[in-house]
């Protein structure tokens, strides 16, 4: 078997994988990258809404501070996450957001002067100040007392992973397309690479690395239903669980997304709601206030699901043949709004529904969308039982998200 050396290998071409590589190049280590698909069609493209970071420049982000966004994750964790590594995350996402600016990610910016928006189903107008003009913007999220999750309109994942895919070929990472990382190789304390194959020739062959990093996603893919990619079968949890000594950790905590579309399941952002979308059932009527007053539409992504699966069991769904679901109403935007700031929403309801979300409403359900639990490391991201192998992304649980992810936060995790 031909063998190879490196410095860090990198199993994932995502956003962790390559923000993870582009860390490693920059400390003068020698990286390698193995990716299923070529990187920049990784499943982190498919992220929408935005990531969070308390910059607080937004009229409706005033005030948000690191402490808030701490105590938001905390309690949207349902009290489930490690406070420590919380604080370190508010701590270390505003930089990210604005490293990833002078990477090259064209944030949405504060506009200055009077715009309208949609609060709890009601248009106001908002008043941004001057100084805050051509700042870094942000929009509502579900479970957050702040307008805090930064966006690029509603393909975050798509500018983020270009930028950070450009940055890797500006550091010289080597990143090897359709190539799978297929074993650990480890002595029982210590992790020394893996076995590779080659998806396009079959080869097998061994990459030897003082640090070997899992950063293959989530494993969204054993559902039925997903809103993830087809590559998102758990290949990373898998290995590390084979090697007998890495962990697992918190396998049981998957968060379901309130609005795939049926039958798809492909995923509508948050951004929706955020914006000022509204959830309505068979007979039209705006359900989430009746049971969330507070939060409504933007209670955190559990609530939302619990509540929506039990209008339905009470018979408020909308009977199709693809089967129940109710519906996502953003026609309340104005077609402008899509247009400008929800153009792949727009586009996937054209695409894979045959409507106009300006007009027509979008049937939705809560589909599997996000794996919390993965392999277990400590604050640096490392295996505590099998040296020398780490994880980050969604196939790490450093249990930043507990038992409930906030929305935007696993984008901003990527990149911490």
């Amino acid at each position: 078997m031909r063998i190879e050396y490196t410095d860090v290998l990198v199993a994932g071409g995502g956003l962790a994988g390559l923000r993870t590589a582009v860390g490693a190049a920059r400390r003068g280590l020698r990286v390698e990258v193995l990716s299923l698909v070529p990187a920049k069609r990784s499943h982190s493209v498919a992220a929408q809404g935005g990531m969070q970071a308390s910059l607080g420049n937004a009229f409706k982000g005033m005030g948000d501070n690191e402490d808030v966004h701490f105590g938001d994750t905390v309690r949207g964790s349902d009290w489930g996450c490690d406070q420590l590594v919380a604080r370190m995350f508010a701590h270390m996402a505003p930089k990210a957001v604005r490293e990833l600016a002078a990477w090259g990610v064209p944030w949405n910016r504060v506009q200055r002067g009077a715009h309208e928006a949609v609060i709890n189903g009601e248009r106001v107008t908002l008043t941004e100040r001057d100084e805050a003009h051509g700042l870094i913007t942000a929009r509502d999220f579900g479970g957050t007392r702040k307008w805090r999750t930064c966006y690029t309109a509603d393909g975050t994942g798509h500018t983020m992973l270009y930028a950070l895919g450009d940055r890797a070929v500006a550091e010289g990472i080597p990143v090897r397309n359709r190539s799978e990382a297929v074993a650990l190789i480890h002595d029982g304390g210590r992790c020394q690479g893996a076995v590779v194959r080659d998806l396009e020739t079959g080869e097998l062959y061994a990459i030897l690395a003082a640090a070997t990093v899992i950063a293959t996603g989530g494993f969204g893919r054993i559902w039925g239903i997903s809103t993830n990619a087809l590559i998102n079968e758990g290949m990373g949890a898998a290995i590390a669980l084979e090697t007998g000594v890495a962990r697992l950790a918190n396998m049981e905590a998957v968060q379901f997304h309130p609005t795939a579309i049926v039958p798809a399941g492909i995923l509508v952002t948050e951004g929706c709601r955020g914006d000022g979308g509204l959830l309505r059932d068979v007979d039209g009527h705006r359900f989430m206030p009746d049971y969330e007053p507070e939060k409504a539409e933007l209670a955190s992504r559990d609530v939302v699901s619990r509540r929506m699966a039990e209008h339905m069991r009470r018979g408020k769904g909308v009977k199709s043949a693809a089967g129940e679901h109710l519906w996502l109403d953003i026609a309340v935007l104005g077609a402008a709004h899509i247009d400008h700031k929800l153009r792949e929403v727009k586009d996937i309801c054209r695409h894979f529904l045959g409507i106009d979300p300006a007009r027509d409403w979008i049937p939705v359900r809560p589909t599997q969308h996000y794996s919390m639990g993965g392999i277990r490391t400590d604050h640096r991201g490392e295996s505590p039982s099998l040296r020398g192998l780490f994880a980050v992304g969604e196939a790490a649980c450093w249990d930043l998200h507990g038992f409930n992810r906030l929305g935007g936060n696993s984008l901003a995790e990527t990149v911490v």
